[in-house]
């Protein structure tokens, strides 16, 4: 009530209001929390996860020996010590005991061949980001601990789908950094995201962080991007102004009294930036501005590549306006497009027509205008697919799989770390997905270590290690 009544008299603009008129001070002067003493190499991240599990196998970690031994058990081969069952659970929590055991070798299912200076050889489903070798960072050697899709969470957080919601990647960036546009989102999401048997929302979410860290799902549709954004048809900007006026000092009062609310922190922030939206993210997703040769460059001129182009176009739009970390979702619902347990060449064919075109075409799009240099790029996935057939399709594989990074001060034209013959285990530099994270933290200027909230334990597991082998 005191702190109330100090607010009525002007002398009361502490707590919450000030602290948030501080924290966003800092931000503007590029004050990190958990800052690594370190010049940041990137500004932005786009990170795109495809939901369901992408073959390493026949995408960028190619393995010929399948060809060769195709149709034969793995037990027929040089390669059967891969099957022991200590091996194969090794780090598997709570796995799910419909998965695995393929046995029967399947061969590639599609051609490859080997792309720029460096050689890369990527399968022929990802013709076009073939191109762009020279500008990847191919990360061989991914395990993860969950062997069904709440593996699409543990890529987010870290964290297994049982432990439910912790914070993601691309919340724990924009706590550690926060924003660089108040007029749009820092953390935005497009696409579909992951459904709800596989963390729902928890795989955009901010957990313990509190719901202003969370992203913001947002529609490349100018007219619709998103839920009750556009104001009411009999509401003057005047009047609207005042009413958010009004609600911004109630709000402010009650933060007075409840400093520690996170959820009325978010409501206030909410309140603020949606006024703001309402003009600066229908003009940021006006993809009709850009030319007929940058559209065809995503491809937005053809209609298997359109709804996913104009999602990497509109990535470059918002990442170009300052936003922090934008997250490209692609197949998600459910258990992901992706999850090809049958006719995997079929599934793989028309999911990658409908991706590599626009990722190709964003990479390229940001490297001419300058921005690749400041702009990570993560192309990722839950887990990879099973040498063995399951009859005509591939199963889980969390054993060994890969993912890529672009720009951001990444090395390009490089590969790191390796799978076995088979592609059963990652060998090689072996790394818990979160190794990713701590890179794309590093990258940014920050250290995971330094992001530690009071009263929240974090694991050894979660924080990771950046991947330095990779680093320019």
């Amino acid at each position: 009530m005191k702190r109330s009544s100090l607010s009525d008299t002007g002398m009361g603009m502490t707590g919450l209001a000030l602290g948030a008129l501080l924290q966003r001070d800092a931000w503007k002067k590029q004050i990190a929390r958990g800052a690594s003493g370190r010049p940041p190499r990137a500004k932005s991240v786009i990170w795109i996860f495809l939901c369901g599990g992408v073959s390493h196998l026949e995408s960028f970690d190619i393995k010929p020996e399948l060809n060769k031994y195709a149709g034969k058990s793995i037990e027929e081969t040089p390669y059967k010590a891969v099957l022991d069952p200590k091996r194969v659970n090794a780090n598997i929590v709570g796995g799910n005991p419909n998965h695995g055991n393929r046995k029967t070798i399947m061969p590639l299912q599609t051609g490859y061949k080997k792309y720029g200076q460096c050689g890369l050889e990527v399968g022929d489903w990802f013709t076009n980001i073939g191109t762009c070798a020279d500008d990847l960072a191919v990360v061989r050697s991914l395990w993860t601990l969950d062997n069904d899709h709440g593996a699409q969470l543990t890529f987010q957080t870290g964290r297994h789908v049982r432990e439910g919601a912790h914070p993601t990647v691309g919340s724990w960036a924009c706590y550690g950094l926060g924003t660089l546009n108040e007029n749009l989102p820092e953390y935005v999401v497009l696409g579909t995201p992951t459904g709800d048997c596989c963390g729902g929302a928890w795989t955009h979410g901010a957990s313990y962080l509190g719901p202003q860290y969370a992203g913001v799902k947002l529609s490349a549709d100018p007219k619709k991007p998103l839920p009750f954004l556009k104001p009411a048809d009999n509401l003057t900007a005047d009047e609207q102004a005042a009413n958010f006026s009004l609600m911004g000092r109630l709000n402010r009062l009650a933060g007075i009294d409840y400093p520690d609310d996170k959820d009325l922190q978010a409501r206030i922030k909410a309140y603020e930036l949606a006024f703001q939206m309402q003009t600066s993210v229908p003009e940021t997703l006006q993809l009709e501005k850009e030319s007929a040769e940058t559209k065809a460059l995503y491809g937005l001129d053809q209609a298997h590549t359109k709804a996913f182009g104009e999602q990497c176009l509109a990535a470059r739009r918002l990442v170009e306006r300052g936003v922090r970390f934008v997250q490209l979702f692609h197949g998600g619902g459910g258990g992901g497009a992706w999850d090809a347990h049958s006719d995997v060449k079929g599934n793989h064919t028309t999911l990658a027509a409908q991706v590599d075109k626009p990722i190709a075409g964003l990479l390229k799009d940001l490297k001419r205008r300058g921005l690749l240099d400041e702009t990570l790029v993560v192309f990722g996935t839950e887990f990879g697919r099973t040498p063995g057939a399951e009859g005509t399709g591939r199963d889980h594989h969390p054993q060994g799989f890969c993912a890529w990074l672009a720009g951001g001060g990444v090395k390009g034209g490089i590969t790191h770390g390796a799978t076995d013959e088979l592609g059963f285990y990652a060998v090689e530099n072996p790394h818990y997905l979160t190794d990713i994270h701590a890179t794309v933290l590093h990258q940014l200027g920050l250290d995971s270590r330094k992001l530690e909230v009071p009263g929240r334990k974090r694991l050894e597991i979660d924080h990771g290690q950046p991947i330095r082998e990779i680093l320019a």
